[in-house]
């Protein structure tokens, strides 16, 4: 059996289990090739591969990702953090790279919750005087 790497990312409400092994360039997003998946959007198919690029280590693994929750950016941005976290799994040289680019800080930003009299988290009705 050969090496496998394994990491998780999350951001918003996304959570994804990033796999990674090593081979031809082959990348699955729930049994979906990337592209279709996120619908050859540029933005986030660039998110995705970025830690592969700061390294240069494009082709050389297959990966595979189990996403779920959240929309389309909060999963790509999941994806890319679980992919940088394997790829320090995989080698500790690559930790100190990564950090530079901020690929290894998870976004802690969620959406704030609604509350009570309020239209939505802060818009409140408008005031009258009479």
């Amino acid at each position: 059996m050969s090496a496998q790497y394994s990491a998780t990312g999350r951001r918003k409400r996304s959570v994804a289990r990033v796999i990674l092994r090593p081979g031809t360039g082959e990348f699955k997003v729930n049994g979906r090739s990337l592209n279709d998946y996120f619908c050859d959007r540029e933005l986030w198919l660039e998110r995705i591969n970025e830690p592969f690029e700061r390294l240069s280590k494009d082709k050389s693994f297959n990966v595979f990702v189990n996403v779920k929750g959240g929309g389309i950016k909060g999963q790509a941005e999941a994806i890319r953090l679980g992919v940088a976290r394997a790829l320090v799994e995989l080698d500790a040289g690559n930790k100190s790279t990564l950090k530079a680019f901020g690929l290894l800080t998870r976004d802690p930003r969620e959406v704030e919750r609604k509350h009570y009299y309020c239209h939505k988290a802060r818009k409140m009705p408008q005031y009258s005087k009479r």
